[in-house]
């Protein structure tokens, strides 16, 4: 079955289904332009495949819809919906770097959790929301498998954790002072080091700029979206 556009040619609905379906992205005409949608959840897998029955975002997924997101003349802005735990690094950043690359309106809303990496992901948009009962993680850098105790590894963990320091203050209002402070919080977990932000403190924090749901988000988007369009 094949459903009419706008532009007068057609698109098939089985297409969309499946778009949704598989990479959890919708496209939706409004008033203001085409939105497109996509959300990322569980674990954000990398270059190895994750256990059998986890949920995950697959990064090879991601950055061919978000190129075609950013080279489509029918979508005029972006909205990314993260509830993550986290995961690899390397696709994370990736993922984060690609939205933060791209000229067209892009807003990002935590929903359930934006924990580890989706910490860059959830401020790699222009503007961020979250939700009032939203959670944001921020912890050292972890490494699964062996670890060879050299110099050298702690060297290559402080590399990439700068990485991510120097991702997410650039990206948002908060300190590298305060985001490092979050980050080696001793007195917070019971068996790790780092610190949970809820909605409000997030805020106020710096580190996301809007507490808001939905609505609110899909408000901010309209209103850069028409920005863009004038320009």
């Amino acid at each position: 079955m094949k459903k009419e556009d706008n532009s007068g040619g057609t698109q098939p609905a089985e297409e969309q289904q499946q778009q949704l379906t598989e990479l959890g992205a919708s496209m939706v005409k409004t008033g203001c332009g085409t939105i497109q949608t996509i959300t990322i959840i569980g674990q954000i897998e990398g270059h190895q495949e994750a256990p059998e029955g986890a949920k995950t975002t697959k990064y090879e997924h991601v950055l061919p819809l978000l190129t075609a997101v950013e080279e489509s003349d029918e979508v005029d802005g972006l909205l990314i919906l993260l509830n993550t735990m986290g995961g690899d690094i390397e696709a994370g950043l990736a993922i984060a770097e690609m939205i933060a690359g791209m000229s067209k309106p892009t807003v990002s809303l935590v929903l359930g959790g934006g924990h580890s990496i989706g910490v860059p992901l959830a401020v790699s948009a222009k503007e961020s929301f979250i939700v009032p009962s939203g959670a944001m993680t921020i912890h050292p850098v972890r490494l699964n498998g062996m670890v060879i105790g050299v110099s050298q590894t702690f060297h290559y963990f402080q590399r990439v954790q700068e990485r991510i320091l120097d991702f997410v203050t650039h990206n948002s209002a908060i300190t590298r002072e305060r985001l490092e402070k979050l980050m080696l919080n001793t007195q917070e977990m019971a068996a790790d080091m780092g610190s949970i932000v809820y909605g409000q403190q997030a805020v106020e924090l710096g580190l996301i700029d809007h507490l808001g749901g939905l609505s609110d988000a899909m408000a901010c988007l309209r209103k850069r979206m028409k920005k863009y369009r004038k320009k």
